[in-house]
């Protein structure tokens, strides 16, 4: 036997204990990259784990960032007033008008309730065409008709967008005027809150609908009733909505804007 020999017997008493702890560590590595390389078994570890910490934050929301998402909302609306009042006026006015107009269907049919014989030749008429008499006697009456619209910047009083149905004179020249004549009689009158809603002109009257950083002015000409008023009112709050969504994407062109005030009041039958 040789030296080479003696050595290797050698090791083999000394190092047995150290090979076997080395065999065991690579068989446990081996069985970790299994489980690692295995998306079912891993999962079957992991997922009870990340459900009960998502458990646990969903719960501690109300009392660990309720109060910090509060405050920043807070923040938000006080430093941005202005455009947080924006978005919501049309969608508040429309719940208001929702209520007013229940409330005057109600008044209708109270009314309707006691009447006579009078208007016998309309309910007649009701009967055997198939509409309402209420639609029927609006439609007698409502001969409105939106002759033009004018988006106007409050502060500058620069015409934003516009559409018409005929040639008119220098818009521009009209929505600085309108700008003039609205700030004097709000001026004039010192209330707080208060803006001029309708001006009239002989046949026209220009219903002007105020916002934050613009205001709508209505031309129409015509019987302007209540009923065509709330029916402006709808076209108004409705374009509005639709332009602070336009108003949101940058570089948005005059012509964009104009388009969707076009097809907001085009043929609207007021």
């Amino acid at each position: 036997m040789n030296e080479k020999d003696r050595l290797e017997i050698l090791k083999d008493i000394l190092f047995t204990d150290d090979r076997e702890y080395i065999e065991k560590i690579a068989q446990r590595i081996e069985y970790i990259e299994q489980k690692v390389e295995d998306p079912e078994r891993i999962s079957s570890k992991v997922e009870p784990i990340v459900d009960h910490k998502l458990k646990e934050f969903t719960e501690s929301i109300p009392t660990t960032l309720g109060p910090t998402i509060t405050a920043a909302l807070k923040d938000e609306v006080q430093n941005h007033t202005d455009e947080v009042v924006d978005v919501l006026f049309p969608i508040l006015g429309r719940m208001i008008k929702k209520y007013v107009a229940q409330e005057m269907r109600m008044l209708s049919e109270k009314i309707n309730g006691q009447l006579g014989f009078k208007g016998w030749k309309r309910k007649m008429k009701s009967w055997f065409g198939g509409a309402k008499e209420e639609e029927l006697i609006l439609s007698e009456l409502s001969t409105a008709k939106i002759e033009q619209v004018l988006l106007i910047e409050r502060e500058s009083g620069l015409l934003t967008a516009s559409y018409s149905t005929t040639e008119t004179i220098d818009e521009e020249m009209i929505s600085g005027m309108l700008t003039a004549i609205k700030n004097f009689v709000e001026d004039a009158f010192s209330q707080k809150n208060q803006n001029l809603e309708l001006i009239e002109y002989e046949l026209y009257h220009i219903h002007l609908q105020s916002f934050v950083t613009h205001y709508v002015a209505v031309v129409i000409s015509g019987n302007y009733s209540l009923h065509s008023k709330n029916k402006v009112q709808d076209l108004i709050f409705n374009f509005y909505e639709d332009f602070m969504k336009i108003k949101k994407h940058k570089n948005t062109k005059e012509d964009t804007i104009n388009h969707e005030l076009a097809q907001s009041f085009k043929n609207a039958s007021i």
